[in-house]
């Protein structure tokens, strides 16, 4: 089973419209007014330490046998990670690093952004 975590910033006091971020920016890769520029180089890097012990196949996909795999997919504003086959706990060092920039997830699969801790 697949699932995809996408992560964005808004800009202070920009009205937030999660759907409309998701599909233009997530899904068509476009950039989207209201939002701030994350460091995404950095944030790539993140990753390999956060996942050891899986096969790096490129900076943009990684899969380990049993545990699954993901790919990484990003544009100045955002960052989205499709997950096959991963655990729960797999998925939340992905959320992990992506709240450390402050960045909350927003899930598609439940048309959630999971922001509450943030400044609206």
């Amino acid at each position: 089973m697949g699932a995809d975590l996408n992560f964005w910033k808004y800009k202070k006091g920009v009205v937030h419209n999660d759907t409309k971020v998701y599909e233009i920016a997530c899904c068509d890769g476009e950039i989207f007014d209201g939002l701030e520029n994350l460091p995404v180089d950095e944030i790539i890097e993140k990753i390999p330490s956060a996942f050891p012990s899986w096969d790096f196949i490129n900076k943009y996909n990684y899969e380990k046998d049993g545990c699954g795999s993901f790919q990484v997919f990003t544009t100045p504003q955002i960052v989205r990670f499709d997950c096959y086959g991963m655990s729960g706990p797999d998925m939340n060092l992905l959320i992990d690093i992506m709240h450390n920039y402050g960045c909350p997830l927003y899930d598609p699969q439940v048309q959630e952004r999971f922001d509450s801790w943030t400044d609206r």
